[in-house]
């Protein structure tokens, strides 16, 4: 039975947004393999790593990184406690509020992090990148946008 019988998306479109899944699932799983050779991180282990990179020197709380990066909270929590039993992250306390943690990068997290940064924007450019045309770049950044800001104005309508 074809699928435009049962919902409102035609088969085309079907087929468009499987294959776009497929592309992400796909291009995602091989950045993966290709920290955890190269730097022995993971595409989790990057994100969150990164986040703490560009965030500033006192830390981030673990709700604002997991908010940075799209997480749950349990989510964010189980990484972190990964990523600082391999000496990549330490919570410390927080100044302002006993109660609360920061997350800082270690030294080891940051040479982790920098060692993984130049492979992995190579294999970015490898992978996604030189695929595209200028026009299919712009066209892809500017349905990314639109896609994003529908979706935020979802999640604020809750």
């Amino acid at each position: 039975m074809p699928t435009s019988e049962v919902s409102e998306v035609d088969d085309a479109e079907w087929a468009l947004f499987d294959g776009f899944s497929l592309m992400h699932a796909e291009l995602a799983r091989e950045l993966d393999r290709r920290l955890q050779r190269d730097a022995g991180i993971s595409q989790a282990d990057y994100g969150l790593l990164l986040e703490l990179f560009r965030g500033p020197d006192e830390g981030l709380r673990p709700g604002a990184l997991g908010d940075l990066i799209g997480w749950e909270k349990s989510r964010v929590s189980h990484q972190l406690t990964r990523m600082v039993g391999r000496g990549l992250v330490e919570r410390v306390e927080c100044d302002t509020d006993a109660r609360g943690s920061m997350i800082v990068l270690t030294r080891d997290g940051r040479r982790a992090l920098l060692r993984a940064m130049r492979d992995h924007a190579r294999a970015i450019r490898e992978l996604f990148l030189d695929r595209l045309e200028p026009d299919e770049k712009r066209a892809i950044a500017a349905a990314s946008a639109r896609v994003r800001a529908g979706l935020s104005a979802s999640a604020a309508a809750r």
